[in-house]
């Protein structure tokens, strides 16, 4: 680190010489944070500091480093996990640049499943959202290594000193700056202050120079240095060093630096460093923290594995020469390219054309099926933006793009023919915005079938559903971005065009009163006629009975045989709905009388005879909609819990109750008609600043109230 005083030195690009020979020699960092605070440009700004790229955001191809659609310049943000290596003093950095925005959590979550650490990226002048306290609070419970860096420090409203406030009150107990911006006098950025080494770190000339702090500048910085030291001693190993400290004694640099990179690297100290990406301050200090301070992916636990029926398995250690399990945290598609896979290899060493067994668990309600197949690993790569460079192997630790495995989706494990595994599966949010899409042509149906079975492959955050009531194909998506971003895929990767209909909720509808029907059939045509006339009695039934039916004919008015055709004439009529062509449920019919003809009555008269007595009784007595209630649970900061209560009740929702969860969060309960939930995941996170979360399940259908009935009646065309 900066800290330790010396120069970054010995640094060279990345590439095909970044194969590393054993796990020491590798550090997986994730970048995470709200959208804007300028990851992106950050990774661009640490390759380009060592060489791997021509210049900021350019690869040697002229390929951009992280956007690899054109959607993400028209929204503005990057939508996908990139992987960008870079290699610094003979040590592989896997750089993992992660979305910031909350809809594209399934990338986010497969780069903190990749990394042993993650670098959360702040902006001087926006403070940091509450997605990002979640997502701290999130890696605290799994212990991973953390480290801060503040951007932007050159906007206006750039105050580092407040930022770094802002971060210990949210971020809590641990956090300190290791470094202060030193401004020039223009008040620009120049360099940087180490608050350990007591030196400084010059970029006013474009290059970095190191020279010993003068009085002034120590004098300045004897508060945030004091504070800092005092907070890598409480995390020491060493006792003594405490009361040594408070005696008076100068503790040794080497000392302090050698405890603050194991509290770094066992996640109980969060290092605060300024970064100017546009003019490299810091960018080098950074890599230092990295290399030195962070956990080689031999310190971090492993997944638990077991084999793919559920037996445990031996647990894995980070060795090179260990049995090959190896997880799929990404998979990409290109109509040339083809398939390309993500791989984090946790032990072992994959090889090009090497056979594989792949395992996934699966995830049928979201259109992915339980599979173990055999494969054959393609070539290797190490992924530079669009650039794919050929590497030998991938050792335990590493990260590597793997061509051609047709089957292995996103979440897969790949391990020995021989020896089959399977990773645990990792969390992933459920999507809860409903889009209902059709190919815009018949032509299409075909291809949009294929191009869809290819998002769920890469996206598991993506649910594909038939819904067998509407007969809607259904997304279910995280977010409008998260939408917007498929169907571009659609149309642009996979040459699809479809369109967005209005998604249709699974109504149903009932009898309110008994009711009477009859249903009349004669036609007389030449030949055999059709003749059947049934009456039938109506009455509703409690909420979840279903569909009783009653035969009360005496005298044989019904023949016997036909009675079964009454029956299913009215449940072919009751799926086909009374009123706006939902199924009809909780019904007893009772079949009391009718008439037949010795020649011309049939099955299929009787049957038409009872759907046309249903809709007889349907029009006589008071039919009704019913509509599916959800019950709903939603998490969220204290401070929204009244914006959120009054906009429950202006969607109908009946709050059941909320309790304090701890953390500064609430748990509100309620139960909410489902019409009111088709933009809830998109307006809870508006309403909540992005601090709360929800899920939904279905509880029961109810009445809607007649107003919206009737509009929904109209819009049906009745």
């Amino acid at each position: 680190m900066g800290a330790k005083g010396g120069g970054h030195g010995g640094q060279t690009g990345a590439g095909g010489a970044c194969t590393p020979t054993r796990g020491a020699a590798i550090r997986n960092v994730v970048l995470v944070g709200h959208t804007g605070a300028g990851k992106t440009t950050l990774v661009e700004a640490l390759l380009a500091s060592v060489g791997a790229i021509t210049r900021p955001g350019r690869v040697e191809d002229g390929s951009t480093v992280s956007d690899f659609e054109e959607i993400e310049h028209r929204l503005g943000r990057s939508v996908s996990l990139a992987a960008a290596p870079v290699l610094v003093d003979d040590v592989k950095v896997n750089l993992l640049d992660a979305p910031g925005y909350a809809d594209f959590a399934g990338d986010l979550r497969a780069g903190l499943r990749a990394a042993d650490a993650a670098l959360f990226v702040v902006s001087a002048a926006d403070g940091v959202d509450g997605s990002t306290q979640l997502l701290w609070e999130e890696c605290a419970a799994v212990g991973l290594p953390r480290a801060v860096v503040v951007t932007k420090l050159d906007a206006a409203r750039a105050d580092f000193d407040e930022m770094v406030l802002i971060c210990q009150r949210v971020f809590g107990e641990g956090v300190a700056p290791l470094y202060l911006p030193l401004l020039d006098d223009e008040e620009q950025v120049a360099g940087l202050i180490g608050l350990l080494s007591q030196q400084i770190f010059d970029y006013s000339d474009g290059s970095r120079e190191v020279v010993a702090a003068d009085p002034e500048h120590l004098e300045l910085i004897e508060p945030a240095r004091n504070a800092l030291i005092e907070g890598i001693i409480a995390e020491s190993e060493d006792e003594t060093l405490m009361d040594r400290y408070l005696d008076g004694e100068e503790i040794d640099v080497k000392v302090l630096i050698d405890d603050l990179e194991t509290a770094v690297a066992r996640g109980h100290f969060y290092p605060v460093i300024p970064v100017s990406a546009l003019t490299g301050v810091g960018t080098r200090e950074l890599l230092e923290l990295v290399t030195q301070g962070f956990p080689a992916p031999g310190e971090h636990l492993i997944p638990a594995v077991t084999t793919p029926d559920g037996e445990p398995k031996e647990p894995l250690g980070c060795d090179p020469e260990g049995p090959l399990v190896a997880e799929v945290v990404k998979t990409t598609s290109d109509p040339y390219v083809g398939r390309i896979s993500l791989v984090r290899v946790f032990s072992g060493t994959l090889r090009p054309d090497q056979p594989v067994h792949v395992s996934g668990h699966g995830m049928a309600e979201r259109g992915h099926p339980d599979h173990d197949v055999d494969e054959r690993v393609g070539a290797l790569s190490s992924p530079l933006g669009k650039t794919q460079r050929a590497v030998e192997f991938a050792v335990a630790g590493d990260l590597v793009a793997v061509a051609k495995l047709a089957h292995a989706e996103t979440g897969d494990t790949l391990s020995a023919k021989d020896d089959p595994a399977l990773m645990e599966p990792w969390i992933m949010p459920d999507p809860l915005l409903p889009v209902a899409v059709a190919a815009r042509a018949k032509s299409d149906e075909d291809k949009l079938a294929q191009a869809l079975a290819r998002l769920v492959a890469e996206d598991p955050t993506l649910r594909l559903e038939i819904n067998p009531e509407t007969h809607q194909l259904v997304l279910w998506c995280l977010g409008e971005a998260h939408r917007d971003v498929l169907l571009d895929r659609l149309s642009t990767r996979y040459g699809v065009a479809v369109e967005t209909i209005s998604h249709r909720v699974s109504l149903r509808e009932t009898f309110a009163s008994p009711a009477r029907g009859r249903g009349r059939h004669v036609k007389q045509s030449g030949g055999h006629g059709q003749y059947a006339i049934c009456e039938i009695e109506v009455e509703p039934l409690p909420h979840g009975t279903g569909f009783e039916f009653v035969d009360k004919v005496v005298g044989g008015a019904v023949p016997r045989q036909f009675i079964p055709s009454v029956e299913k004439g009215v449940r072919t009529q009751m799926e086909r709905g009374v009123l706006a062509g939902y199924p009809v449920v909780d019904l007893r019919v009772t079949l009391v009388d009718g008439k037949a003809h010795s020649v011309d009555s049939s099955d299929m008269a009787f049957q038409t005879a009872g759907a046309l007595a249903l809709k007889d009784a349907a029009a006589q007595a008071k039919a009704t909609l019913l509509e599916p209630v959800e019950a709903v649970e939603i998490t969220l900061a204290d401070e929204f819990v009244g914006a959120v209560l009054g906009d429950l009740s202006g969607r109908r929702g009946r709050v059941l109750g909320t309790e304090p969860v701890g953390g500064g969060r609430t748990v509100v309960r309620a139960e909410v008609p489902a019409t009111g939930l088709a933009r809830y995941p998109v307006e809870l996170r508006s309403l909540s600043h992005g601090t709360g979360q929800f899920t939904r399940e279905y509880l029961k259908h109810e009445p809607m109230p007649a107003n919206l009935a009737a509009k929904v009646m109209e819009a049906e065309g009745n």
